[in-house]
């Protein structure tokens, strides 16, 4: 575990830690861009009609919690605490799990109302955006968690990786809806659902950190 590999190898621990401290720095810049993101992804979704974009816009709120959440892990005493590292866990398996019943409700929701997405700049350029510089995020932070064996961390770099992933699967909706798909994009905020719940059970269990 981290507090044991610090205390078991001093000459090891100021890289541990330079690593820790990485990991706060990336989950605190990545709070104020996902603010930004989820502001503007909802308000462009909720004008556009678009399930995805609100969708993805919601899950936006979701990664910043687990960046919250690992900002809590590695602050203070908590930094070489086990028992920090495993109440971040199961709190980041929760964050992926308030996304999933959320879409399938608004999906229902839109399709019952007769909904349908339109185009928007505004979200083209916000997911476009994300879609560029989440995953190199998420790798980051992937690494990181494997020098920490942190799946705390993991989890978080998980949920970028998912961000960018449905980032270009929104895109991909909203440019098919002009051309009548508009089923497109109720079928990616489910997918986005059911990728969701798959994580947050990966999360539970701690398998986020080895993959």
């Amino acid at each position: 575990m981290p507090d044991q590999r610090v205390h078991a190898h001093p000459a090891a621990s100021a890289e541990w830690l330079r690593a820790a401290r990485s990991a706060r720095a990336l989950s605190v810049a990545t709070l104020v861009w996902l603010g930004l993101e989820s502001s503007l992804g909802l308000w462009a979704g909720f004008r556009a009609h678009s399930v995805a974009l609100i969708g993805w816009g919601m899950s936006a709120l979701v990664e910043g919690a687990a960046s919250l959440i690992v900002v809590w892990r590695f602050t203070g005493s908590r930094t070489l605490s086990e028992g920090a590292e495993h109440r971040a866990r199961k709190a980041l398996a929760v964050s992926f799990w308030v996304l999933a019943p959320y879409l399938v409700l608004h999906v229902a929701y839109d399709l019952d109302m007769g909904h349908r997405a339109v185009p928007t700049a505004l979200g083209i350029a916000v997911t476009a955006v994300s879609l560029v510089s989440m995953p190199a995020l998420g790798l980051v932070k992937r690494r990181l968690a494997r020098r920490l064996a942190s799946p705390a961390t993991a989890g978080e770099g998980t949920q970028n990786l998912i961000c960018a992933a449905t980032a270009g699967g929104v895109l991909a909706g909203l440019w098919l809806n002009t051309v009548g798909w508009w089923w497109v994009d109720p079928v990616m905020a489910v997918a986005l659902a059911a990728v969701a719940a798959r994580e947050g059970h990966r999360a539970w269990r701690g398998d986020g950190c080895c993959h």
